[in-house]
């Protein structure tokens, strides 16, 4: 399964909007079926976006993990993607480039381009 920028960035929103700061049990992201939610999950929680809790097994077809909550780098990441225009762009970019990155590489992206929207040097 490959890694899917934009799933990323809307289940960091989805844990953010949520009162308590903690993601649903049964986080749901229209459009996206609960394995790749789970598996995008796992992958978050071995990048430092998101704790939470590893429920892969041997009756897995593929790792995957509940989340639980962001951590620090999770907002960081999720700051530097807030902004439609912005996070649009990165993609445009992204797709223009060969349609693959990092979230390192992607968090220098938009903070360029954050920079640039905010007329910042």
């Amino acid at each position: 399964m490959n890694c899917d920028m934009n799933l990323v960035r809307k289940i960091l929103l989805e844990i953010e909007n949520q009162a308590t700061g903690y993601a649903p049990i049964n986080l749901a992201v229209e459009g996206y079926t609960q394995e790749q939610i789970r598996y995008h999950a796992y992958i978050m929680m071995q990048g430092g976006l998101i704790e939470g809790i590893n429920r892969t097994d041997l009756d897995s077809t593929s790792p995957q993990a509940i989340p639980r909550n962001l951590t620090w780098a999770g907002h960081e990441f999720l700051e530097a993607a807030r902004n439609d225009t912005v996070w649009k762009k990165a993609m445009d970019i992204v797709q223009e480039k060969g349609g693959a990155i990092n979230v390192a590489v992607l968090s220098q992206l938009l903070s360029s381009l954050m920079k640039h929207h905010f007329g910042l040097p």
